[in-house]
């Protein structure tokens, strides 16, 4: 393979038109910070000195748009750092966790579980090579990959980045790697299409990059008002916030005769309280406690004290200090994937703001949020993935349960309660008596609900429909028949759910990429994934716009996606000031 230094932006672009790169091929890309880039297409690899390599990329992304392809999401946050958009990308991490499932997807285990290798021989920085598995003699160290076939941990720890032909074969390596996951997608026998999954799920990687960097719009002075109201003032020190505290607690505990010997934090010593007035409980949940609100004064108490803790402890003014920058922006890291299902993650309590923060969730002047949320998805997923024709008629409808009510002749809460209790597992009472209904009106989507559930019994892997590998695994060795019964059982109860669930954050995904796409014209930017819902930061003389193509981009995302006109899908799209404005 051609090796070359090049010294311009302009011979780089030279050297990749004449290798034939453009629109949407692959280009393989290291970044160096202040120092340069390596670049590389099938046949020819370049390097470039440069003390701002991302004003490189951006260059050769507004003449060629290629789909550049690295090793992971860090690359994309170091472009986002910069302010460089990309519209496509190929993250190997990402389409890692796609076909190999897990989270853990760094440079060693990528490439050995592409290649067959055990994943417990990829070697690790301090071995003497001479004593490494397959040996080093004659080996060439500037060739990222050893004798045996792993990848040098020198290079994958960070050696790549020495010099500038590092650089190049670097990003050589991981195009490299890309062309072998495009061909071990393809051979995935699933109903959906992989390729396509692969593509979204690296898109996203971009979307939680430009997540992290920009952050979502707080009212910051509202926020501290509001936890003033709700967990007291800021305190000045560790005394005062221990007494803050203290005074909460005593208005629980007050209630049912009982000082400071019971911690409410310990569920154990609340049971035993709870015995004391009179409420013996299996356990102390909120669902429970919620069902008992007029037993004693003591329940609306706890549960009230338990929302207030839970502000003071994780949202309080050290949340708002630490994560809500000077700009009003609430940061947290985001990820793509959570290992298992394939639900995007994030940190900074993003994902589990209480519904009392929602209000300090407002758009700065001139902008508007439209928040979409999408309506029933995981049983529309249902049709769709199992080719339900039967359920499939259901989903023309806005509320998915009437029509299903209907053919079942049950009133909708029983219906509900039977099509949640078939993708959930739950087998007994009313659900047990809905389900058998189910199964006479709807076959076959219940046959591919039972198919997942096996298949987890027996403790092997499931893929989505897009191709994800969700690992279950054997029950754990050294267990009594019973609790290998239930073990077993609930390995199945999960299978069943993840290719539902799966599924339903596959088509999530797609339309969250589709519409970062779309909207970017008209300036709008996505600030928050939550779920099932989009919350997105407009100019406000575009927010109706926004919400109409928010619909478009579903369509056109269940289009692409399932290839079947059959199966509709939903939205509640709402533009508004701050997020608690919305519906639901």
């Amino acid at each position: 393979m051609p090796e070359l230094v090049v010294d311009s932006v302009p011979e780089l672009l030279a050297g990749l038109r004449a290798a034939g790169a453009g629109r949407g091929d692959a280009v393989g890309l290291t970044l160096v910070a202040g120092r340069g880039l390596g670049l590389a297409v099938a046949g020819a690899e370049w390097a470039l000195v440069a003390a701002e390599p991302a004003a490189v990329v951006a260059s050769v992304e507004e003449r060629l748009r290629p789909r550049w392809v690295w090793w992971s999401q860090e690359t994309a946050a170091v472009l986002t750092a910069a302010r460089v958009r990309l519209a496509t990308c190929w993250d190997l991490a990402a389409v890692h966790r796609v076909l190999f499932g897990g989270w853990r997807s760094d440079a060693g285990l990528v490439w050995a579980a592409l290649h067959s290798l055990d994943a417990e021989s990829i070697p690790g920085m301090g071995q003497l090579d001479l004593l490494s598995a397959g040996g080093e003699e004659g080996a060439d160290p500037e060739n990222p990959i050893r004798p045996d076939g792993h990848l040098r941990p020198e290079w994958a720890s960070g050696g790549w980045a020495r010099d500038p032909r590092r650089w190049a074969r670097w990003a050589a390596t991981a195009l490299a790697a890309s062309t072998e996951q495009g061909q071990q997608l393809l051979r995935l026998r699933v109903a959906g299409d992989p390729m396509a999954t692969a593509r979204s799920e690296s898109a996203v990687e971009l979307l939680c990059a430009e997540l992290s960097e920009g952050g979502l719009p707080v009212d910051r002075r509202r926020a501290a008002q509001l936890l003033t109201s709700l967990i007291g003032p800021r305190p000045r020190d560790e005394t005062e916030a221990n007494a803050l505290r203290h005074r909460r607690d005593t208005e629980v505990l007050s209630l049912a005769s009982h000082t400071s010997e019971v911690d409410l934090r310990n569920p154990a010593q609340v049971k035993r309280m709870l015995v004391d007035v009179g409420l013996d409980l299996p356990d102390t949940r909120a669902w429970r406690l919620e069902g008992l609100a007029h037993s004693h004064p003591v329940i609306p108490a706890l549960l009230a004290w338990r929302k207030t803790e839970r502000i003071a402890t994780t949202y309080g003014y050290r949340w708002l200090d630490e994560h809500v920058g000077a700009d009003g922006r609430l940061r947290g890291r985001w990820s793509s994937s959570d290992g298992a299902a394939g639900r995007m993650t994030a940190q900074a309590g993003l994902h589990n703001l209480p519904a009392e923060l929602r209000t300090v969730v407002t758009a700065e002047p001139g902008h508007v949020l439209v928040r979409a949320d999408l309506g029933q998805i995981e049983p529309r997923v249902l049709a769709a993935v199992s080719g339900d024709r039967v359920l499939a008629r259901a989903t023309a409808d806005d509320d998915f349960y009437s029509p299903v009510a209907a053919r079942l002749g049950v009133a909708r809460p029983v219906a509900k309660v039977a099509v949640l209790a078939a993708m959930y597992g739950q087998t007994s009472g009313a659900a047990g008596e809905a389900l058998r209904g189910l199964e006479s009106a709807y076959p076959t989507a219940m046959r591919f609900l039972r198919d997942a559930y096996e298949q987890g019994r027996g403790g092997r892997a499931v893929r989505t429909y897009g191709g994800r590998l969700v690992r279950i695994g054997a029950p754990p060795a050294g267990l009594d028949d019973d609790a290998r019964r239930a073990v077993t059982s609930a390995r199945g109860r999960f299978a069943r759910n993840a290719v539902i669930q799966g599924a339903a954050a596959e088509v999530f995904k797609v339309w969250a990429v589709t519409v970062r796409a779309r909207a970017a014209a008209l300036d709008a930017r996505i600030v928050l994934c939550l779920h099932d819902e989009l919350l997105l930061h407009v100019p406000a003389e575009h927010g109706q716009t926004v919400a109409d193509l928010l619909h478009e981009c579903l369509a056109e995302t269940a289009r692409r996606w399932f290839h079947d006109a059959a199966v509709r899908f939903v939205a509640d799209v709402s533009v508004i000031q701050q997020w608690s404005e919305a519906k639901g």
